[in-house]
């Protein structure tokens, strides 16, 4: 079961800001504009990875991986949290600039009734 912790930890930040999908315009629904933002921080983590890898910087415990190596030795899992990890993020700023949206025009309308009268 070891093996399964890095991907399974990915699997339940993906789960817990899924629903956040439904607010505002959305990440997933925006593909283009999804990958627009996720590719250059993903290639130079990804980059940057590699390298300290390479140079013997850092490694990952083979038991809390599934052993899918990719090339330059890095696991699978590595990969997609340069891919989950942003798009979380993306689903978190998405959802909370929209609930502040519309807390500011509620307010912003609110002081425009109470001036009008």
């Amino acid at each position: 079961m070891d093996h399964w912790h890095y991907l399974l930890a990915l699997l339940v930040c993906l789960a817990l800001t899924a629903p956040l999908e439904f607010f505002g315009a959305g990440v997933y629904r925006r593909p283009r504009l999804l990958l627009g933002a996720l590719w250059p921080a993903a290639a130079l983590f990804m980059i940057w990875d590699l390298a300290a890898i390479a140079a013997g910087v850092w490694s990952f415990n083979d038991r809390y991986t599934l052993g899918v190596l990719l090339p330059g030795a890095m696991p699978l899992e590595e990969l997609l949290f340069f891919v989950v990890v942003p798009v979380c993020g993306l689903l978190t700023f998405v959802a909370v600039e929209t609930l502040l949206g519309v807390r500011h025009r509620r307010r912003h309308a609110n002081a425009e009734n109470t001036a009008g009268r």
